[in-house]
């Protein structure tokens, strides 16, 4: 069982889902929208009275929106894809979009469509909130039925191994348990609105550089100890309608056809009943595909060939394929529609939402989140009705980055510049409608905000002399298709920061970014504060922190080196000597990342295992108050184990802790202290709360991957309840006899 972590957050109320009507039934439907039985029961019944051309139309299908010369499907929305309804059997068409972020508006095919930008998912990781990753998962899922889409391509479960990543803005974290908890607890609101989540991507997939082209190559056990088992503790708590694999190879097949990873693991060791779909254009044979367990070829228009289509046809004719193969295909996508019941209650185009109600889910959301990194001398929170302040930042006086790619979302308001050329679309870098400036002088009622853009470093360096602090909002842009060319800020930021900090020691920074960045400019300025891509609701999010309205709680889902060279893979390959975009013509072959190298120890793991000192260790975020931990005590019984403890707000402020649970086995070679459980409590001054934690008894053990089985070693575990990976914290031990798990 995964950790149970409780929350003591409060939530913003979604607006109610209006009732909607089941299809009308003719006899041959009532054998299946209006049977009773399982779906499983349900979905073999349907699959039954299906053609074999129904069931080849649910299997492969092109993009639906206008890429070169194919033409978005009639009845198709204008999205990432559709598969066209079978009204005889009362089977709504397949109407799939982007992503985890919200919905999404690939090339603005849907012309003034409004959807509310959720902050970036390595923001909802630093809320260590299951309750706030659910709540916004409800609202991606109630906007996605309103808008009739029925389908949503969310729930990014990657581990981050590769902190340049450009797609890291879109996965949770470097942990397998904190990962695989938000990521469920987001698929599992997305799905209680009626609509089908997608974890993705499966598995390893860890950098854009050369993605469609990058073997990831990683032992067995490793995977399972690491990626997998944030895979598998997604998909228990969230049970997504969909698994899709990533671009990238896997030891060397494509995850798209790679049956260790299908059949062997999910479909057979998991026992997963969904159906498991390829990315757009991550296709790659026919025969070898079908038979490792992937059910359908997404974006075929992007792939060399139909390989779905008409060469699977030839294929079931020959004998190559059976066509109980194909019937499983469709049986596994009914299966999940009925289980989540888009059937039996399909989206209805059109119903309202409420998008101010839903800016403020997003904004507490970005609030939850927001790590304060540095806090010299108390200089955060900022006093209100200052003489002057000064704000500086590129794009502060409009609103807030967001990261690019596919799950771009661009609210109604948004500015776009210029971004990059992504599977045949022009993707634009967008600045979701937050104004931090606006915020900043809405909340701080200062006599004077001035801003500049700090385009002109000596007109900054005049300013700041002049004001009472400065807030520089820095920014890092990061998207799918392209990763990181080291950890520096772009665009002479840095020097930037440098020299407005030596002019004003009062320096503020806050760093929207993808990931972690290099701050050589730290020790001059006097608070920090990591907002990522803070979405909708960001630039009040900010605010609230800087001026103190907001106690801020994130904490790090990911350690921020003090450089590249402290990194498994401190090299990077030249994007110019490889392919990156499905759609584009290989260059340069096949090549392979050596992930053994760290093996399951990601982030924070490898620094403790190398002995390495980050610039912040994960788990680190201060607050405007102080917590103190007691009285931890670890219980075993009847195969489970619970942590127990107390927690108290010693400040004269109210707040929110995040106590975190380690475990390690001391002298035993290769088990490095690793996250097992934690808890987000809010308390106001002097009070004191009893917390207990489920320990997920894998996070103890090792994988036996010929065995297919976990082991617990026996021995003594030292259980520490700290802050951070790094700090000591209180710490208990507990006697375990050797044991062994199920998968």
């Amino acid at each position: 069982m995964p950790a149970e972590i409780r929350s003591s957050s409060s939530c913003v109320a979604l607006p109610s889902m209006p009732p909607h009507a089941s299809a009308k039934s003719s006899a041959d439907v009532q054998l299946t929208t209006g049977a009773k039985g399982s779906p499983e029961e349900r979905a073999a019944k349907t699959v039954a009275q299906m053609t074999q051309d129904e069931k080849f139309a649910w299997i492969s299908g092109p993009m639906a929106i206008p890429v070169g010369d194919v033409q978005k499907p009639a009845g198709a929305l204008g999205s990432a894809a559709y598969y066209p309804a079978i009204p005889r059997l009362g089977i709504p068409a397949q109407q799939q979009t982007d992503a985890s972020l919200g919905i999404s508006n690939l090339g603005g095919v849907r012309p003034g469509d409004n959807a509310t930008a959720l902050p970036s998912s390595l923001l909802l990781g630093a809320a260590f909130d299951p309750e706030g990753a659910y709540e916004t998962g409800a609202l991606v899922g109630q906007e996605a039925r309103a808008k009739g889409f029925n389908v949503q391509l969310a729930g990014g479960a990657n581990l981050i191994r590769e902190p340049r990543g450009g797609r890291n803005f879109e996965y949770v974290s470097e942990d397998p348990l904190l990962t695989g908890v938000i990521a469920g607890s987001s698929v599992a609101g997305i799905q209680s609105q009626g609509v089908v989540a997608t974890v993705k991507h499966f598995a390893v997939n860890a950098q854009e550089t050369g993605r469609v082209l990058v073997s990831s190559d990683l032992s067995p056990a490793a995977m399972h100890e690491s990626d997998l088992l944030a895979f598998k503790i997604a998909i228990e708590i969230g049970k997504p309608g969909s698994v899709m694999p990533g671009y990238n190879l896997v030891n060397g097949d494509w995850a798209s056809e790679n049956a260790y990873l299908i059949n062997t693991v999910l479909k057979g060791e998991w026992q997963y009943p969904g159906w498991v779909m390829s990315d757009w254009g991550a296709t790659h044979s026919t025969v070898k595909a079908a038979l490792a367990g992937l059910d359908v070829q997404s974006g075929a228009s992007l792939d060399p060939e139909p390989y779905f289509g008409a060469p699977l046809r030839a294929a079931v004719e020959a004998g190559k394929v059976p066509q109980a193969r194909i019937d499983d295909m469709v049986r596994r996508q009914l299966r999940s529609l009925y289980a989540i019941g888009v059937i039996d209650r399909p989206p209805q185009p059109g119903a309202p939402i409420d998008y101010m109600a839903h800016r403020l889910v997003a904004q507490r959301a970005a609030e939850r989140g927001l790590v304060l990194l540095k806090n010299e001398g108390d200089a955060l929170p900022l006093a209100k009705g200052a003489k002057r302040l000064l704000v500086i930042g590129r794009h502060a006086d409009v609103g807030v980055l967001a990261g690019g790619g596919s799950s771009t979302v661009a609210p109604v308001g948004s500015l776009s510049t210029d971004g990059l050329s992504f599977m045949g679309t022009e993707m634009e870098k967008v600045y979701h409608p937050s104004s931090p400036l606006t915020a900043i002088r809405a909340e701080g009622n200062a006599a004077v905000v001035d801003f500049l853009d700090g385009n002109d470093l000596a007109t900054a360096i005049t300013a700041a002399r002049e004001a009472d602090a400065v807030i520089v909002l820095a920014e890092e842009w990061r998207s799918e298709g392209l990763d990181m060319r080291g950890l520096d800020l772009p665009d002479d930021q840095n020097a930037l920061i440098d020299g407005v900090a030596d002019a004003n020691p009062r320096t503020i920074v806050v760093v929207e970014s993808g990931g972690p960045v290099a701050m050589p400019w730290l020790e001059k300025v006097s608070a920090v504060i990591a907002a990522f891509y803070p979405g909708s609701g960001g630039g009040e999010a900010i605010a609230g922190v800087l001026f103190g309205r907001i106690n801020p709680s994130g904490h790090l889902p990911v350690t921020f080196p003090a450089s590249v060279n402290q990194l498994p893979h401190p090299e990077q390959r030249d994007p110019e000597t490889t392919t990156s975009n499905p759609g584009m013509e290989p260059k340069g072959g096949v090549f392979h990342v050596d992930y053994n190298v760290e093996g399951s120890d990601v982030g924070y793991r490898w620094y403790a295992r190398q002995e390495l000192k980050p610039l912040f260790p994960f788990g680190h975020g201060l607050s405007y108050t102080s917590f103190r931990t007691s009285d931890l005590s670890v219980h075993a019984y009847k195969g489970s184990l619970t942590a127990a403890f107390s927690v108290t707000n010693i400040g004269d402020r109210e707040g929110t802790a995040v106590p975190q649970v380690y475990v390690a086995l001391p002298g035993t070679d290769g088990f490095v202290s690793r996250l097992v459980g934690f808890h987000r409590v809010h308390l106001a001054p002097a009070a004191s709360e009893q917390i207990e934690v489920q320990i997920d008894l894998r996070l103890l053990a090792r994988y036996d991957a010929d065995a297919s089985m976990w082991r617990i070693a026996a021995g003594t575990y030292e259980v520490r309840l700290a802050s951070t990976a790094i700090d000591p914290g209180i710490r208990a031990t507990l006697e375990l006899p050797a044991t062994t798990l199920a998968p």
